[in-house]
């Protein structure tokens, strides 16, 4: 695809108030996507073995998981719900054979991280905006998540 085709995608996505655009022209596919702000982006150390943690057991979850699924956001616990700031994959720590960034009961303040999302290769930290104790683990380690998809909450 011409570079001046993708400049004019990237003004079209300025422009506008779309959050991802993508393109397919023949076998070429462009995809053009916004950060949110407040995101952190890092760029992931040497060949991190990401795949492994799908295949390992999943992250302990709160009791209250299956809980939202089934009867809405009134089945959460009391306290400030953490949402995913963008559609990813969700990890509960930075390697499979670290342990997980924060656990159901541990105090956390403002601008912890809670997990990462990778997403587009790209791994973006997920950080607390409040200091509480984490209640609830909302999604688990390798699990997708949707764009303000529940992920924790604080209280």
């Amino acid at each position: 695809m011409d570079l001046r085709k993708i400049k004019k995608l990237i003004d079209l996505l300025e422009e506008s108030n779309l959050a991802e655009l993508e393109i397919r022209e023949g076998e070429e596919t462009v995809r053009l996507s916004r950060i949110p702000k407040g995101t952190v982006t890092t760029l992931p150390s040497p060949a991190p073995a990401h795949p492994a943690r799908v295949e390992s057991a999943p992250a302990p979850i709160s009791a209250t998981t299956a809980a939202p699924a089934a009867s809405g956001e009134s089945a959460l616990p009391a306290g400030h719900v953490v949402t995913a700031p963008m559609v990813g994959t969700f990890y509960a720590s930075s390697s499979p054979e670290n342990p997980p960034f924060v656990k159901v009961g541990q105090q956390v303040k403002a601008g912890d991280t809670l997990g990462v999302i990778e997403a587009m290769k790209m791994f973006n930290q997920i950080e607390s905006d409040v200091s509480g104790t984490v209640l609830a683990v909302l999604v688990g380690n390798g699990q997708p998540v949707e764009f303000d998809e529940p992920m924790f909450v604080i209280g």
